[in-house]
């Protein structure tokens, strides 16, 4: 490339490097560089491993046309992989997995978490829905009729066949009778008391 200097002379520029396709065989060779950097930006070795995949994967899923040298295209490469990984990771809500060890002592008699929601699910899917909306999601029967598009009676008469087959299951797997009286809400509607 020629360009003119400012007294006239003629100047011989380097012309940029041409346009190469990246050769996925010599990509392994550059594997230590980047579990290096990637180590650094995550601070964690396993983590480090999961990015320096995920660059691959993602250089490898098409083709690739490259300037300079394939370590400097893999390690922009390798931070674009890093701060995609950050951003989806600060959108997801944080989950922790609980184990039965995790969970709090119930007092004699008590029944667990786990023992209830299991009851829950396995009830049939009418009477599952009416108590989920109304026992766990806190919804009023007018809500919980909209939602799950029946009468409020209807509503009402799923729920207590839903409450009920929770406690049958709940007996049955050697919980007390005091597990039913958790299960029933303050006052369904008109004021009505149900009794199950």
């Amino acid at each position: 490339m020629r360009a003119a200097g400012k007294d006239g002379t003629i100047l011989v520029m380097p012309s940029p490097p041409a346009l190469r396709p990246v050769d996925p065989s010599r990509l392994a060779q550059h594997t230590d560089a980047l579990y290096r950097a990637a180590w650094a930006l995550c601070g964690s070795p396993h983590d480090a491993e999961d990015l320096v995949q995920d660059t691959f994967v993602n250089v490898l899923a098409r083709p690739r046309l490259i300037r300079d040298s394939e370590l400097g295209y893999l390690l922009r490469a390798l931070r674009n992989a890093h701060a995609d990984r950050y951003r989806a990771t600060v959108r997801r809500p944080v989950t922790v997995e609980l184990l039965d060890h995790h969970a709090v002592p119930t007092p004699e008699g008590g029944v667990n978490a786990r023992a209830v929601m299991q009851a829950i699910a396995s009830a049939p899917p009418h009477f599952r829905d009416a108590v989920i909306a109304i026992d766990l999601l806190g919804l009023s029967y007018a809500e919980a009729s909209r939602h799950l598009q029946a009468p409020e009676d209807t509503v009402a008469s799923r729920l207590h066949r839903g409450r009920a087959h929770v406690a049958r299951r709940l007996s049955r797997e050697g919980h007390t009778p005091a597990a039913r009286r958790r299960l029933r809400p303050a006052k369904p509607p008109g004021g009505a008391n149900l009794v199950w």
